[in-house]
């Protein structure tokens, strides 16, 4: 019984300080929420009370919020494709080849991870400013990049490695090509891995700001320069409704992210189930 007791209480100890930890890390989220709704220009908290003015604001006429973000998106789309190409090619290389020095090549991938960001915003600028591309969408795309395919690699070096390599080999083993394999096994079983990586790609350049604050020019301003400059040399409430949406965002993206995974579950048994029962590969390496 005292066992029993002991262990029924330090469960609930466990909720409970479980519980409180999460409140803390979720409560600045919460105020920025509340905050965004309040009347007062100076964003207290608690509001004294409710307008949704600053929303309104920021889609208004002269306001430089729609143009910061239209930056922010175009970039975060082109850094993107370029990260999913770059996490394609390395995750595959880092685990579907013997290639020589792996650790050091899966070392150099995630250095820019472990580096400040800091740091390699001052060697972007020295890079691209003897080019002229200071202030460059693509600059500043090919920047978030640096930044971006890492996340994009760890996520699809573990998709990879969670495919049944059986899988591969039964339709190699039946005259698949390489091309093939990749088109019909791999590809769609990886499918829920490189959305996931897309987003979280999109997120990291969407939300840079020290790369972007090195590489942007007055005519390209990105989002999170855009909300560094209002906060600095300006008092604009707007901030709030801003990073509300930002907030939106990111949580839409996690479940976007949540869905695709539970709709990607259970979808390698089944193909293995159907492979095992008729998969059968012609000459040309087609299955029919």
């Amino acid at each position: 019984m005292m066992e029993l007791r002991s262990t029924l209480g330090g469960r609930i100890a466990l909720t409970a300080t479980a519980t409180v930890i999460l409140v803390f890390l979720a409560l600045p989220i919460l105020v920025i929420l509340v905050t965004s709704f309040s009347s007062n220009a100076f964003g207290s908290f608690p509001p004294e009370a409710w307008t949704l003015s600053w929303y309104k604001s920021l889609f208004a006429d002269g306001s430089k919020w729609p143009a910061a973000m239209s930056t922010s998106a175009l970039i975060a789309c082109m850094s993107t494709v370029f990260s999913l190409l770059i996490g394609v090619t390395a995750a595959t290389a880092l685990t579907r080849s013997e290639l020589p020095l792996r650790s050091a090549v899966y070392a150099l991938i995630l250095g820019p991870l472990l580096i400040p960001s800091i740091v390699t915003s001052l060697g972007l600028f020295l890079l691209f400013e003897p080019a002229a591309m200071l202030g460059s969408p693509l600059a500043i795309a090919l920047g978030h990049t640096v930044m971006a395919a890492p996340i994009a690699v760890l996520i699809l070096i573990a998709t990879l490695r969670g495919i049944d390599e059986r899988l591969e080999d039964a339709a190699a083993s039946m005259g698949a090509n390489r091309l093939t394999i990749a088109r019909r096994i791999t590809f769609p079983l990886a499918a829920p891995g490189m959305i996931a990586a897309a987003i979280f790609s999109f997120i990291t350049s969407f939300d840079e700001f020290y790369i972007s604050q090195f590489l942007s020019s007055a005519d390209t301003i990105t989002l999170p320069v855009q909300m560094y400059n209002s906060l600095t040399f300006d008092i604009d409430p707007s901030v709030t409704a801003v990073s509300a949406l930002l907030i939106a965002g990111a949580i839409l993206a996690l479940v976007l992210v949540a869905l695709v995974r539970w709709l990607g579950s259970g979808r390698q048994d089944s193909l293995l189930s159907v492979e095992t029962a008729t998969g059968i590969a012609a000459p040309g390496g087609e299955t029919v």
